[in-house]
């Protein structure tokens, strides 16, 4: 599905009105809604206000000073922890100006007096408004600058990654449901993130939950919750993941693993926006961006019976094709030196780098497990090396002998081939070399295999210098 480009800075500004004078908060909605470019709502206490900072995104807060049970400089300070990049309003009476320096000790943009001049209010909200946009743009141009070589850590600058990273540009300022598809290991979850890293959500929970890691009997209550006593051994109160996530994103992966019955129950939840606890007759608003995927064709699924139409077409609202990595074999480079550079910092390490001969048999395997299996290479080659640079010998056997190399220089489609015709102490050491690999270097294990002694074999390693 085209994604049409979304101008961050053009995105409505979003405010939240904290102020338990109910028609006075309404008048003030009222006063920006006809700006056209705010998108206003209203607190009629600072208890409510608090929740609201605590589960959605805002740009700008205008709160009264003054309020019986949580005043304005609480809700400024629960504003600047929760939402940094937001700019806080205060509104006050001409009595209460010492209130007011501490308030804007505190950080906010700046104060209004009551009665307000309705003039003066939307001048002050559209500067604050000006300096979000300005924010929007910068961060925009950043993402463009980087996206030669990744999205917030999605590598690729083949054209196929290239289109990914446009729909992200594209889709990470709005709220839009999301549904990545892709085979196991192609990186849904760091798109997932990467969508969640680059939205206003940005400061709230990014939730991830593997639907098919889950029994079935236990998923609804991780989805929803539960309340103590609800069934058998539920001995207290769980928050839900819908519900922790509340604010920011949450990422189901492995939809297509969702049971029928689970499935309407979604369904309900994303169209009213409301989650109940089971065991409770409570329904609870929420506020979660969902993205989902699956390395499931949902579509055939869908005309089977086994996945529901409605819900597919909910959760498909733009979907994302991630390729298989055997499809832009252009990017492995990229992704080789990303993980050898991550990898050798998280574990202390340091290589001159990677021959060009291991490179090429990187390059040319199809990587059935994709982006995760290669990574996990790396950190293989990485841990075992001996001599500071990853080369064809610190390849796993599988790489080695589908690609047409063994540790001891035997080439061919199927090393093996190449021994016929060899002298029989070549292939002596090739075997070895073989079982040391399969028992992990333990020297009893590969004699035992081999039907030769302990002192042979050591013998055999000495001589053939293997490692």
């Amino acid at each position: 599905m085209a994604v049409n480009h979304v101008d961050p800075s053009a995105v409505a500004i979003s405010v939240l009105i904290v102020d338990d004078d109910e028609p006075h908060a309404q008048a003030v909605a009222d006063s920006l809604d006809a700006l056209n470019c705010c998108d206003c709502t209203i607190a009629n206490s600072g208890t409510k206000g608090v929740e609201l900072i605590e589960s959605q995104n805002f740009d700008v807060v205008i709160t009264d000073l003054k309020m019986d049970d949580v005043d304005g400089l609480a809700i400024l300070r629960k504003a600047k922890d929760e939402l940094p990049d937001a700019e806080v309003i205060v509104l006050t009476a001409h009595s209460s100006i010492p209130s007011v320096v501490t308030a804007m000790q505190g950080g906010a943009y700046t104060y209004l007096t009551k009665p307000l001049d309705i003039q003066e209010l939307r001048s002050a909200v559209d500067k604050a408004s000006s300096r979000i946009r300005l924010i929007r743009r910068n961060v925009a141009l950043s993402r463009g600058l980087d996206e030669k070589f990744g999205f917030e850590g999605v590598i690729g600058n083949s054209p196929a990654m290239h289109r990914v990273i446009e729909q992200l540009k594209n889709l990470a300022p709005t709220d839009t449901t999301v549904l990545i598809l892709g085979e196991s290991g192609t990186g849904k979850e760091l798109v997932a993130r990467a969508l969640h890293q680059n939205s206003p959500r940005k400061n709230k929970p990014f939730v991830p939950l593997n639907i098919s890691a889950l029994p079935e009997s236990i998923l609804e209550s991780e989805l929803w919750g539960h309340e103590a006593g609800a069934f058998t051994g539920a001995a207290t109160r769980r928050i839900g993941k819908f519900e922790y996530a509340n604010g920011g994103t949450l990422f189901l992966d492995e939809v297509g693993e969702m049971p029928m019955d689970t499935q309407i129950k979604l369904l309900r939840v994303l169209e009213d926006r409301k989650i109940t606890r089971l065991g409770s007759n409570e329904e609870k608003s929420i506020n979660v961006r969902l993205v989902a995927a699956t390395n499931a064709a949902l579509k055939s699924m869908m005309e089977e019976g086994e996945f529901r139409s409605d819900l597919y077409y909910r959760l498909s609202v733009v979907t994302i094709y991630l390729p298989p990595l055997r499809d832009r074999r252009e990017d492995i480079p990229l992704l080789i030196d990303h993980f050898l550079k991550d990898l050798c910092k998280r574990n202390g390490r340091e290589v001159e780098g990677i021959s060009r001969a291991a490179r090429q048999v990187l390059v040319s395997f199809d990587w059935p497990g994709n982006i995760r299996q290669l990574r996990n290479v790396i950190e293989g080659m990485l841990a075992l090396d001996m001599d500071g640079k990853l080369d064809v010998d610190d390849l796993p056997t599988e790489l080695a002998t589908l690609a047409g190399h063994s540790p001891d220089g035997f080439t061919g489609a199927a090393g093996t081939d190449m021994l016929i015709g060899r002298p029989l102490n070549e292939v002596e050491k090739y075997y070895i070399a073989r079982a040391l690999e399969l028992t992990g270097g333990r020297r009893e294990e590969t004699a035992t295999m081999l039907g030769m002694g302990e002192r042979t074999l050591y013998r055999k390693i000495k001589e053939y210098d293997l490692k």
